[in-house]
């Protein structure tokens, strides 16, 4: 399309080959994760019982306040 009337090969020009796609993504680690990031619980697997999640604390580092098993990302 070098005069830029529309009239140049086919499959060429804006929109077309790699990087043609708007948005769409869901980011890292897929965004299939409700609960993750800075926000959300630890769930303890044994009891059910939940607290929540401290930034920078792990939380299978944290023991359950009820039966003292180890919490999981919930």
């Amino acid at each position: 399309m070098p005069s830029g009337d529309g009239t140049g090969p086919s499959g060429q020009g804006p929109r077309t080959g790699r990087g043609a796609g708007v948005g769409g993504g869901r980011g890292r680690m897929g965004g299939t994760r409700p609960g993750a990031g800075a926000d959300g619980v630890c769930k303890c697997p044994s009891c059910g019982h939940t607290v929540p999640h401290q930034r920078g604390q792990p939380c299978y580092d944290i023991s359950c306040p009820k039966c003292g098993t180890k919490m999981v990302r919930g």
